[in-house]
């Protein structure tokens, strides 16, 4: 069976790397003969650092669905048209607002040092964080709205793109049209039933949808709705789950 792990909030808790319990299921799970792959809103440059260097060549999908990586080489099969940049570097001019744009692998940040999101960007320096203008094609946006999000949502609602919003930390997530986890998924070979998902937000939906099972940390309302499992957001929970999935599933390989 194949196990997808989103990594925020699902598997990775505060943005620390991943605890010794979890690394034990996942390592659990490959004994097992199961295939484990990572999908998380992070590019692959930022998925690393929370990862054990032993699971540096699992598979991954970054940026919900932009990059893609096996055997630690990354590809970026999408990013956003020059209309689409342009549009939305002119709502950034207008609004003053500041951003995260992401490339291939460098990257441009505006945002406040004291953002939880900062903390999870490059945090072993392995990118530059270079001015806008200078990156060649962008994979990935983040928006930091501030008072302006009923001025900005209905102008991305024209744009060929996806958009995520998260309350919590008062950003919009942005991927351009067609990319979701769930086309990440595809471009690894990953078929429709034919794997486990484990998520805690709205950008896990569209590979919840087409998994064979959907389990839900925390409690997200629009995730529970497509989830068929609900399990809470404690490590001793997810790890539990993990390990009944990967004995329950042996048979299913």
């Amino acid at each position: 069976m194949t196990f997808v792990f989103d990594i925020d909030g699902t598997i990775c808790f505060q943005g620390k790397p991943l605890t010794a319990g979890i690394i034990e299921a996942l390592e659990h799970c490959t004994k097992q003969g199961h295939r484990v792959i990572f999908a998380s809103a992070r590019p692959i440059r930022d998925l690393l650092p929370v990862l054990p260097k032993k699971m540096h060549t699992y598979e991954m999908v970054g940026g919900n669905g932009a990059f893609i990586a096996k055997d630690g080489l990354i590809e970026t099969p999408y990013f956003f048209d020059e209309h689409t940049v342009k549009t939305i570097r002119a709502l950034i001019g207008q609004y003053e607002l500041a951003y995260l744009l992401d490339s291939h692998w460098d990257y441009s940040y505006t945002g406040s040092h004291e953002h939880p999101i900062y903390r999870k960007i490059d945090p072993h320096k392995l990118a530059n964080n270079v001015p806008l203008e200078k990156l060649s094609e962008i994979v990935k946006m983040v928006l930091f709205p501030g008072a302006y999000e009923d001025q900005i949502l209905p102008v991305l609602k024209e744009l060929p793109v996806h958009v995520y919003q998260h309350g919590e930390e008062q950003i919009i997530d942005i991927s351009p049209q067609g990319v979701d986890k769930w086309q990440g998924l595809k471009a690894l070979g990953v078929e429709k039933n034919g794997y486990i998902a484990f998520g805690n937000d709205a950008n896990d939906i569209s590979m919840f949808t087409h998994a064979r099972e959907g389990v839900c940390v925390g409690d997200h309302e629009a995730l529970r709705a497509v989830a068929t499992v609900h399990v809470s957001c404690h490590e001793e929970a997810v790890v539990a789950a993990i390990l009944e999935r990967a004995h329950a599933s042996k048979a299913l390989r």
